[in-house]
């Protein structure tokens, strides 16, 4: 079963992909469809996930947004076919415990699109940093620590993209949202970006084709 946004996403983000790589991703649409739909529990399907990765490593940058992907499709789609509680179950406690180091920063940022969707309200940087991920609490500093740079450049919103790009290229290596951090901004400055504003923010991209499929994900997710 898939979720019909995750579906949509997923489109997007290969055709994205392929527009600004030499690899032509869009014929892998039907294979991730088959994926995402897949009857399996979670980590046989994370486990054919990447298996399409290991088999073709031109997508290799792709594999833990997928997963992301992944994820948000197990919450929306197939978990309602499990018990009620099963996300507070032993199994799926183990299941957290496993793939701990897996996905990225994409996931809080579509469940947040999710949550703004139920709620009709417009997606903001400062709505999600405050009131979602709550990194003014004592309790989420961990959140803080990571989101970092994201609070200290805030004022990017309202600035060109070309600034955007120079904060994201000068983030050290081993900071959590380096390569989220140009799509991310793009995103909440402009949420539903016309063709020639897409145009601008892949002709400044860090790297075009992942931070055109994110942005791609985002816009989806926000419509």
């Amino acid at each position: 079963m898939t979720d019909p946004k995750v579906k949509i996403a997923i489109e997007a983000a290969l055709n994205a992909f392929s527009k600004y790589n030499s690899f032509e991703a869009t014929p892998f649409t039907t294979v991730f469809y088959e994926v995402f739909a897949s009857d399996k529990d979670f980590l046989t399907k994370s486990g054919m996930l990447d298996e399409v990765f290991d088999d073709y490593p031109q997508l290799e940058s792709l594999r833990e947004v997928f997963f992301d992907l992944l994820l948000i499709n197990f919450f929306s789609a197939d978990v309602i076919k499990l018990e009620e509680d099963y996300l507070d179950s032993p199994e799926w406690e183990d299941i957290e415990e496993q793939t701990l180091d897996r996905g990225t920063e994409l996931l809080n940022l579509l469940l947040y699109l999710n949550e703004c969707r139920d709620e009709d309200i417009e997606p903001e940087l400062e709505d999600y940093l405050k009131e979602f991920l709550l990194v003014d609490e004592d309790e989420f500093q961990d959140e803080y620590r990571i989101y970092e740079p994201v609070i200290a450049n805030q004022i990017l919103i309202e600035s060109p993209v070309t600034e955007i790009s120079k904060v994201a290229m000068e983030l050290p290596e081993d900071s959590e949202l380096k390569e989220m951090f140009y799509p991310m901004m793009c995103f909440f400055q402009n949420t539903n970006p016309s063709v020639e504003e897409k145009n601008n923010i892949a002709a400044n991209a860090v790297n075009k084709d992942f931070d055109m499929a994110v942005l791609e994900i985002l816009t989806c997710f926000a419509e």
